[in-house]
């Protein structure tokens, strides 16, 4: 049976992910920072008797990463790493505190890359296995309001982009994918790094964010749909890099790439809540 790593999954996509990963025939290493919160997971694989093991994982900690996938090593060799852990926010650059943008990256990006650097040497000496990033549409298209977040993000689709190119010949697959909004518990976890201020010089920043959480929101696209996504983008025959998932990634990056990054920084401007629609509209297809 082969072996699934996912991160971040006592709720929401990590969990989600673990369950499709098991009923697809995978043995599952479920990662979560505090397995006190196990109990949805562990009630759900337990109901359709599915192969899932939840396992301590503080992403942030190379000390726990090192524990986690050494406990994973005496079952067997990880072929699917799935980083899925991950923290959100969203506050304008000038009022993000220092630590708080440290500790995206740390989360975001370096977590990610920790629990890369403890599967890549068996992956690659034994020429098979599968990364996937889950990454954000904020880590395509940088989001006002959200700099922390989209940078961290960028960063981890940069890391696998190149990734994806040294791990070729050895055949290695590497994936991002790209979600938009998903309905998940990540928003109210990042409550308290998300600000807004009526009196605020950003205020219109803040409302134009909100408003495209909330056309997410309509959209309701649930953590099922990532999961199907990350199964075909593991097991399919047709590889791709980048895996767009929700109406928003997929009308937001494709449309990002067709206007000048002059035009996307030009939104910025005092543009009435009508206009700035429209363009919206006009250049992504999604309705604020």
């Amino acid at each position: 049976m082969k072996i699934a790593v996912v991160t971040g999954t006592s709720s929401g996509i990590g969990l989600t992910t673990s369950l499709y990963l098991a009923r697809a025939g995978y043995r599952v290493f479920a990662g979560m920072r505090n397995p006190a919160k196990a109990g949805p997971l562990k009630e759900a694989a337990q109901a359709e008797d599915l192969p899932v093991d939840v396992i301590q994982i503080d992403v942030t900690d190379g000390a726990s990463v090192a524990a986690a996938f050494a406990e994973v090593a005496t079952v067997g060799p990880v072929d699917v790493l799935v980083n899925n852990a991950g923290i959100g926010g969203a506050s304008p650059l000038e009022i993000t505190p220092e630590d708080e943008h440290r500790q995206m990256f740390e989360t975001n990006y370096f977590g990610a890359i920790r629990c890369i650097h403890a599967v890549l040497p068996g992956m690659r000496e034994r020429e098979q296995g599968t990364i996937v990033n889950v990454t954000s549409v904020a880590g395509v298209v940088a989001t006002p309001n959200q700099i922390a977040y989209s940078a961290s993000k960028w960063a981890l689709e940069a890391a696998g982009e190149a990734l994806a190119h040294e791990l070729y010949r050895f055949g290695v697959r590497v994936v991002n994918i790209e979600p938009g909004v998903i309905m998940t518990s990540i928003f109210e976890n990042s409550a308290e790094s998300t600000r807004y201020d009526r009196n605020s010089p950003y205020k219109q920043i803040m409302r134009r964010n909100g408003k495209l959480f909330a056309a997410g929101f309509r959209a309701n696209t649930p953590p099922d749909r990532v999961a199907e996504v990350i199964l075909e983008a593991i097991t399919t025959d047709d590889y791709r890099l980048r895996w767009p998932v929700g109406a928003d990634a997929e009308g937001m990056i494709p449309g990002r790439r067709r206007i000048s990054d002059e035009e996307w920084v030009a939104m910025g401007a005092d543009l009435s809540d009508e206009e700035y629609n429209g363009r919206f509209k006009a250049y992504f297809g999604v309705e604020l």
